[in-house]
């Protein structure tokens, strides 16, 4: 029979909606599969309904701030509740794309050029500072809220016009935003599942009908395709899969993690983020991936469990 297990789900971020079709997805997998399980939206009474369920495992199926960033790990940690994927830290470091970037630069994996912006420096009459030295770096840039997933507070700033705003448009988010160059080239996405030595997965290619990879094209079935295997030479799909390796680890990932990459026309791949709860929804890239590899959907939720009760 296993664990009772409460698949943590919804929650309190901008993708709740994403949390709740993912959370969904995970608990019809664990039921047929033969397990107990139960569905706890994380509210402000987690504790209580934690404790009230009995839960002996948590499925953590939640997506952004108080879900993948570590909070709802330390909870669990304190509580004696084991739970799938990666533990306080890598969750902090990986939701934060500027600490990412930080050491991913430190293990000497490539990423793309950037630079940060804090409220602070924003509020005190720096915009032409700012703006100076985005075009010095070079339009076109991506402009990013640092804690956010499934592109939520993004920009793709082409023109000096629309630098101010786009930070704007960021700072609702996060006080901390990311500037970073962008990559002309193919997005590629590598799946990874295990613990101390993880298996990377078939890779992705990421093709948007409408040209931009956004929240919508992400998550409306039809609007980007997932090509399998990407587009590329063989040694540069080798290329990507060592450096999402050496990404996972070096976040210090666990349980199962997606590395997100942007390819330039001259065939090197840029690590732009890790993902340690990817969406697991009909659309999500994270299953495709694992098909592909021969692995079912239930298979998979299966084996993220185990790997969970390894720890």
């Amino acid at each position: 029979m296993g664990p009772k297990i409460g698949v943590l789900l919804g929650g309190r971020s901008a993708e709740r909606e994403v949390s709740l079709r993912t959370g969904e997805a995970i608990h019809r997998a664990l039921l047929s599969i033969g397990y107990d399980a139960v569905k706890i939206d994380v509210d402000n009474n987690i504790v209580e309904n934690l404790k009230a369920q009995q839960i002996e495992l948590a499925f953590i199926a939640l997506h952004g701030k108080y879900g993948e960033d570590g909070t709802v790990q330390g909870l669990l940690e304190m509580l004696d509740i084991p739970y799938t994927g990666s533990d306080v830290l890598a969750s902090a470091i990986a939701i934060n794309k500027i600490a990412t970037k930080k050491i991913l630069l430190y293990e000497g994996l490539p990423t793309p050029e950037f630079f940060t912006v804090s409220r602070s420096q924003y509020s005190n009459d720096a915009m032409d500072t700012i703006a100076e030295k985005i075009i010095a770096m070079g339009l076109p840039v991506v402009v990013k809220a640092a804690t956010q997933g499934s592109t939520i507070g993004i920009s793709f700033v082409r023109h000096r016009d629309d630098i101010n705003s786009a930070i704007e448009q960021a700072f609702q988010y996060d006080p901390n935003v990311l500037v970073e160059k962008m990559v002309d080239g193919v997005e590629v996405t590598a799946s990874v599942l295990g613990n101390e030595n993880p298996q990377v997965l078939p890779l992705i290619e990421i093709f948007s009908t409408t040209g931009v990879y956004d929240y919508t094209a992400k998550y409306t079935v039809g609007l980007s395709d997932h090509i399998i295997p990407p587009r590329l030479p063989d040694d540069v799909q080798q290329n990507i899969k060592e450096l999402a390796y050496k990404a996972y680890l070096a976040i210090g990932c666990r349980g199962l993690s997606r590395v997100d990459f942007m390819v330039d026309q001259s065939g090197h791949p840029y690590v732009l983020e890790v993902n340690t709860i990817p969406g697991m929804t009909e659309t999500s890239l994270f299953p495709d991936a694992a098909r592909a590899a021969g692995i079912s959907f239930e298979a998979l939720v299966g084996k993220i469990v185990e790997l969970a009760m390894e720890k």
